[in-house]
């Protein structure tokens, strides 16, 4: 989250993607500067943690299977796994993400189908991949996160997984500090409404949303899909590296990431 003229306030969809296309369309570059070291340009990373997915193989094996990338920024996590075997396409709503996906394309000589889109209405065909994944894409950005279940139970086929990483609920309630001033509680945990930052102009310019763990049990459910596992990533031994408000501090108290491991069943 970041300074700005701030509210929380119930949000409409419209509003939640022009926000986010916004907002994304002017922090890429930095975004990638910031961070791109360490998600690096071919390997996917689940979380600030640093959790990657060539340990943890939440997705199984996916040599040949057909992926999807939800919300896949620069494609880091796409492009690691069409290294493993996979086709891959990426998804993304800021068109200045995916140009930075096309450089390192070039850069790495690793190439992935890319479309830009909307997580809430996916440019995909129903029951046309075998997995769907997100690391912290899309779904703490819409307004309806549910629509983004529903999309990805409609294009995965029966048995598919889908995986995705998200902020943790907890930290919903706390200062975005990732030492011991991020540790007082200052905002309820049942606050729903949506976290919304304005320009001078009144115009929306970034948005996050909060589901609680129940909310996003109940997410999944409806869309069909079955819940085969939450991680709740404790902070690793000797990590000090500091991403917003995740770090070593806060991290050893509360979880700041929640990975959720689901499946179509089929």
């Amino acid at each position: 989250m970041h300074a700005g003229q701030v509210s929380y306030e119930e949000v409409d969809e419209p509003t939640a993607r022009a926000a986010s296309r916004r907002y994304w369309e002017e922090a890429a570059a930095d975004y990638q500067h910031r961070h791109g070291d360490f998600l690096g340009d071919v390997d996917f990373c689940w979380c600030p943690e640093g959790l990657r997915e060539s340990e943890l193989r939440l997705l199984g094996d996916v040599a040949g299977r057909r992926v999807l990338e939800v919300g896949c920024g620069a494609a880091q996590c796409a492009r690691w796994l069409t290294t493993q075997g996979a086709t891959v396409i990426g998804v993304d709503l800021s068109a200045s993400q995916l140009a930075h996906a096309r450089e390192l394309d070039r850069r790495t000589g690793v190439h992935v189908a890319l479309a830009q889109g909307d997580a809430t209405t996916l440019p995909v065909a129903s029951e046309s991949v075998d997995l769907a994944c997100s690391a912290f894409g899309a779904v703490p950005f819409v307004a309806d996160s549910g629509a983004v279940m529903r999309e990805v139970a409609r294009v995965l086929r029966p048995g598919g997984r889908w995986v995705f990483s998200t902020n943790h609920p907890m930290i919903w309630c706390l200062p975005d500090e990732p030492d011991e001033h991020g540790l007082l509680v200052t905002q309820s945990y049942f606050e729903r409404r949506a976290y919304l930052e304005r320009d001078e102009h009144g115009a929306p310019s970034y948005v996050e949303t909060h589901r609680t763990m129940g909310d996003r049990v109940r997410e999944i459910v409806a869309a069909g899909l079955v819940l085969l596992d939450i991680l709740e990533p404790e902070w690793p031994e000797g990590h000090e590296r500091i991403w917003g408000q995740w770090g070593p501090v806060r991290g050893y108290y509360v979880p700041s990431t929640a990975i959720f491991v689901t499946c179509k069943p089929g």
